[in-house]
């Protein structure tokens, strides 16, 4: 049995995937899928989120050990949680059977501006100034997702909301996580694991020639949605299955 490890991004824990487990397991039956939350989040929000990415990469490994779950493991992996998986997979190649990278950024290969649309500064310096949980999911949901009606869209608000007043994520957490978000740099070299890079063409919070020019950078296969938001997984998470089964069923075909 395959192990596939979804990692989360800034602020987010595992529910926040809402669907899109299922979605996967339906297309990789045989795979076991853990969802593990990075320090500071979700069922961890007690803990001190970590400054460096390296850091959360020990956490998620300590972690897998403690739940049994033996390696090597596959990555899915979104926004700051494509950067815990490219140092992963760099660090510890042994332990990664493959990652899937979805709307994510770093240095060298995208600027400071497509990683973080510049478009957004005024509302994000806004929010970090005057705080406010519900501006602040609001805010989260406007710039990550594109999909679903006004209905829709107010029910994932309340659910959002439930999940921060049940682990609330502290400014200091979250100030922890951009923190160490903007500074991590991807390794010199492609990490030696089969990469997939996922992408959203309406993606309004980093600007999507970021995934491009990894993907072309480390010569890794990439496919992109042609109108979903940064939170892919949300927005079509059937999408990135089929994506995510197409790709293994090429890798086994070669």
């Amino acid at each position: 049995m395959s192990s596939w490890v979804l990692l989360r991004g800034l602020m987010r824990e595992q529910r926040h995937w809402g669907r899109f487990p299922g979605e996967l397991a339906r297309v990789l039956p045989d795979a076991r899928i853990v969802t593990p939350d990075l320090p500071g989040n979700g069922e961890r929000h007690a803990l001190r989120s970590a400054t460096t990415v390296a850091a959360m990469v020990e956490f998620c490994r300590a972690d897998l050990r403690a739940r049994g779950v033996p390696a090597p493991w596959s990555l899915l992996a979104l926004s700051l949680g494509g950067m815990v998986a490219v140092e992963w997979a760099s660090r510890y190649p042994d332990e990664i059977a493959r990652c899937v990278l979805i709307n994510t950024s770093m240095r060298p290969y995208s600027r400071f501006h497509q990683r973080l649309r510049w478009q957004n500064y005024p509302a994000i310096v806004q929010q970090l100034w005057a705080g406010g949980v519900e501006n602040q999911e609001r805010l989260i949901l406007r710039l990550t997702s594109r999909d679903g009606d006004i209905a829709q869209r107010q029910g994932l608000l309340e659910r959002w909301l439930g999940y921060q007043r049940e682990y609330p994520v502290t400014r200091a957490n979250a100030l922890r996580q951009l923190w160490s978000a903007a500074r991590f740099r991807a390794p010199a070299a492609r990490p030696p694991v089969p990469l997939l890079v996922l992408s959203s063409a309406g993606d309004q919070l980093v600007d999507p020639r970021c995934s491009a020019n990894l993907a072309r950078a480390w010569q890794a296969p990439h496919a992109v949605h042609p109108s979903a938001g940064h939170d892919l997984p949300l927005d079509d998470g059937a999408w990135v299955a089929e994506a995510v089964g197409n790709w293994l069923r090429g890798a086994d075909a070669r």
